[in-house]
């Protein structure tokens, strides 16, 4: 895995190297301070709904595509754009934006892709937007790119899926990008002659880059969508022969939780736990080797555990300011991560796993809301700061903003989640790759406790305004919180099978408990 990073990413930072620097001293202001007592809907809504601004006011003027970067000109990315896509559903779900304008966006978007470069159906990583033409990554990066590809497809199957009006523009829209799918040639990323999936390919420089999508990282959406595609799948072997490395199935302990895949240490930026899981599930993803909801949330807390226990302490890190993905940094851009850090915190990191941290997400947004004025602009948080060395980005970057409106909406609603799981041929992808349901026992199946306090942390759900648990019982049984000298708060009855269970009551620590015909499970929490 680091010598995949290591290619992935010297991508990056030879783009950064070679343009103009993009990163400047942005001074805090000395009056930022907390003077109110926001409420978190409020802040949830506005960093939301800011961040969705990237990608419509903030869109490339004629070709609809999301900028690379606020200040890349005609520079824009299909990945980012895909992201993007995915909030223009959120954003018209929850009207901030009006359906027609909506379809109207993504069909100038979906024409332009239309007569794009394509190779072999992938388009490359980033294109002129004016000309549709390919802007190269890097020097043999001048062609398709495979998994930006699946970020794009991604977010057009999810607006796929939403925008079901029987109207003609709406009809247009859904055959329009079910063309675009049909369009890429995943089988011949494949086809190099030893039963691999390729990143990339350049008709200048064929294979030359030469990078297989193996795992762990970023790019499962990758396999779903190759072996789902109805013109050119890819077979099961191709997903076993390249994605599936040694560190599958292998138990490995980091800041003390347990995961069961892991390819380098800490189990990579948290990037790797957003960008494919936008539209996939993770609750309702479980294989041979990893439920993969609990491999999120661990992966989440063991980027924070380090960075509030294990980073250098002069890097001002806390329990509302961790998070370590790609982003910008003082120096350029980088993968940050535990193994490689330098006190460059990315408000992105720590936001979109809001769906799998909610009260410890929700601690970073609150602080960088009340507290860090100058990091907020009019598209939500500029890219990344880092405290010890008093520097603050002036940028947006797409890939880092898009993440933050749909895990949002995740979080708030489950809307991508749905869409995109209940298309019929993701669903037949995902058991030929060998996902299954959760097999479930009693208990607190969406919670994993933090290791150093061994409580559950929770918050109201901001729209609900209700404390939630999910919840499983083998037979039907009671849900019971108890306060920490026993007393009884409330008692509710609960089905066999999962259940989420809702209640209203003071902050404070407190034991749920599970009974059943022969169970009697208890996880403390603290309700904030």
């Amino acid at each position: 895995m680091k010598n995949l990073l290591v290619v992935t990413y010297s991508l990056f930072l030879l783009w950064t190297a070679a343009g103009c620097k993009k990163e400047q001293n942005v001074t805090e202001s000395p009056q930022d301070s907390v003077t109110t007592s926001i409420p978190d809907l409020t802040i949830i809504n506005d960093v939301q709904k800011a961040s969705f601004g990237y990608f419509w006011n903030g869109a490339h003027a004629s070709s609809g595509m999301a900028l690379e970067r606020s200040s890349s000109g005609d520079v824009v990315t299909t990945g980012g754009t895909g992201f993007g896509i995915a909030g223009i559903v959120a954003a018209t779900s929850r009207g901030w934006i009006s359906r027609t304008d909506a379809v109207n966006r993504l069909r100038t978007i979906c024409y332009f892709l239309q007569d794009a470069n394509r190779f072999h159906g992938a388009w490359p990583h980033w294109l002129n937007g004016a000309t549709g033409k390919v802007v190269p990554f890097s020097t043999y990066d001048n062609g398709g790119d495979l998994v930006e590809t699946a970020f794009l497809i991604n977010g057009l199957l999810i607006a796929r899926a939403y925008f079901t009006g029987s109207d003609t523009a709406e009809t247009n829209l859904r055959n329009k990008i079910t063309t675009l799918y049909e369009g890429v040639e995943w089988d011949w990323y494949a086809s190099k002659g030893d039963n691999k999936l390729y990143w990339h390919w350049s008709p200048d420089y064929d294979w030359t880059m030469n990078l297989p999508i193996s795992g762990w990282n970023e790019a499962l959406i990758t396999y779903v969508l190759a072996a789902a595609s109805p013109t050119h799948p890819i077979d099961v072997s191709v997903y076993n022969n390249t994605w599936i490395t040694a560190g599958f199935g292998v138990q490995n302990t980091y800041q003390g939780y347990t995961v069961s895949i892991s390819s380098n240490n800490y189990i990579g930026p948290l990037f790797f736990s957003h960008y494919s899981f936008i539209g996939l599930d993770p609750r309702q993803l479980e294989d041979n080797y990893t439920n993969y909801w609990q491999q999120a949330v661990k992966h989440v807390l063991i980027n924070r555990s380090y960075c509030l226990y294990g980073a250098p302490s002069n890097y001002g890190y806390s329990a509302s300011l961790w998070g370590l993905t790609a982003s910008d940094g003082p120096d350029g851009y980088n993968a940050f991560q535990p193994t490689s850090d330098n006190g460059t915190i990315a408000p992105t990191a720590a936001l979109s796993s809001i769906a799998y941290t909610p009260y410890y997400s929700m601690q970073v947004m609150r602080n960088l809301y009340e507290n860090k004025k100058a990091l907020y602009g009019k598209y939500g948080f500029y890219d990344a700061l880092n405290v010890s060395r008093n520097w603050m980005d002036n940028e947006y970057l797409a890939i880092d903003q898009g993440p933050i409106v749909a895990m949002i909406e995740n979080y708030r609603s489950g809307l991508l989640w749905n869409l995109f799981m209940n298309i019929s041929g993701v669903k037949t992808a995902l058991t030929q790759l060998g996902f299954h349901a959760p097999v479930r026992s009693t208990g607190f199946y969406l919670s994993v406790p933090e290791v150093e306090n061994k409580v559950v942390d929770l918050i109201r759900h901001p729209d609900a305004d209700t404390y939630q648990l999910d919840v499983y019982m083998s037979t039907a049984g009671t849900f019971t919180l108890e306060k920490t000298d026993g007393t009884i708060v409330s008692t509710t009855s609960v089905n066999a099978g999962s259940t989420q269970v809702t209640f209203n009551t003071s902050v404070g620590k407190y034991t749920a408990r599970l009974k059943g015909s022969s169970d009697n499970i208890t996880q403390v929490v603290q309700l904030h």
